[in-house]
């Protein structure tokens, strides 16, 4: 499954669509289930794709550019020209494997803050593509991490609410001039 929405993996002078970062109200709205996909939808997707490329991402949800609707759009490969993105609009987490692994993730929403998150090794997801096709994907590894760091967004968590070393994720925050009240705690 390959995504026909194609952009020029490329840092633009100005990305099309402005981030939003931790302490903004907008990342803590649960976004609304897409109902049509049509011109504007994938319009928004490639806007997406532009501004995570520009921005040196390899993910991006809706919610972090502002906008309350259930698109993710992942690309775990951006130094590759030929490997298409994913575009994952509605995504449902189907299963999750037992088997959990701890990663350092980051994210535009929180520059230069990376702390090791504990998360699913693998997981099996639906979604419709830009097409509107229902489609499943099993991913693992750094595409698992991935898609389930950016589904956290579409239901208003950002990662540092997942990073159960309290301490450190206080001192990164603090660092970086974000504040630790930010913060809302994952069980």
């Amino acid at each position: 499954m390959t995504a026909q929405i194609l952009v020029e993996k490329k840092k633009l002078a100005k990305a099309p669509l402005e981030l939003h970062y931790l302490g903004d109200r907008v990342l803590r709205q649960p976004a609304k289930r897409i109902t049509k996909i049509d011109d504007e939808v994938r319009l928004l997707a490639r806007q997406m794709l532009q501004t995570m490329y520009s921005e040196d991402g390899i993910g991006l949800a809706a919610p972090q550019v502002g906008i309350h609707k259930q698109l993710i759009v992942v690309d775990c490969e951006p130094d590759q020209p030929e490997a298409p993105p994913l575009i994952l609009i509605n995504p449902v987490i189907l299963k999750s494997s037992q088997k959990q692994c701890v990663t350092q993730e980051g994210c535009l929403s929180i520059p230069q803050v990376f702390l090791d998150v504990v998360r699913p090794e693998n997981i099996e997801v639906s979604f419709k593509d830009e097409q509107g096709r229902p489609q499943r994907l099993k991913a693992d590894g750094l595409l698992a991490r991935v898609i389930q760091h950016e589904i956290d967004h579409l239901n208003g968590v950002v990662f540092v609410d997942r990073v159960e070393n309290t301490l450190m994720r206080n001192q990164e925050l603090t660092k970086h001039g974000f504040a630790v009240g930010s913060v809302k705690p994952v069980q």
